[in-house]
């Protein structure tokens, strides 16, 4: 990949966390990191924009058997990419790592997992693999 900006999309409902990784990032030129506080207005960010790299927290929706993790963002990320022929690293922040979402995410290609709580430092330096990888 030429040497132009990597576009990174951060997707975190905490707003200090969000704003320090992606000021932060972009101070230390890993890249453009573009913001989403949720699933929805990442989606309106891929209506406009590809991107190298996502980095997107996940939660677990519903409760008792009916509980499940939203990964529908994870899939159109990826057959987005897919249809552009398009390598695409993505890392996922949750709570706990289940075996059913550790399953889940293997068949998705996820390249990391960040367990919360982690500090900021964690989300950079995987920011940092990602535009790496992505230029190599």
């Amino acid at each position: 990949m030429p040497s132009a900006t990597m576009h990174i999309l951060l997707v975190e409902p905490e707003p200090m966390l969000r704003r320090t990784v992606a000021m932060t990032a972009r101070s230390l030129g890993l890249g453009q990191v573009h913001e989403a506080a949720t699933s929805a207005a990442a989606l309106r960010l891929l209506s406009v924009r590809r991107f190298q790299g996502a980095v997107i927290a996940v939660e677990c929706v519903g409760s008792g058997k009916d509980s499940r993790y939203d990964l529908g963002l994870i899939d159109r990320l990826r057959a987005e990419a897919a249809a552009a022929e398009q390598a695409l690293s993505i890392a996922i922040m949750t709570e706990t790592a289940t075996p059913e979402l550790l399953s889940d995410l293997r068949e998705r290609q996820i390249s990391r997992v960040i367990l919360k709580p982690f500090r900021a430092k964690v989300v950079l330096e995987t920011i940092e693999k990602i535009c790496r990888s992505q230029k190599a």
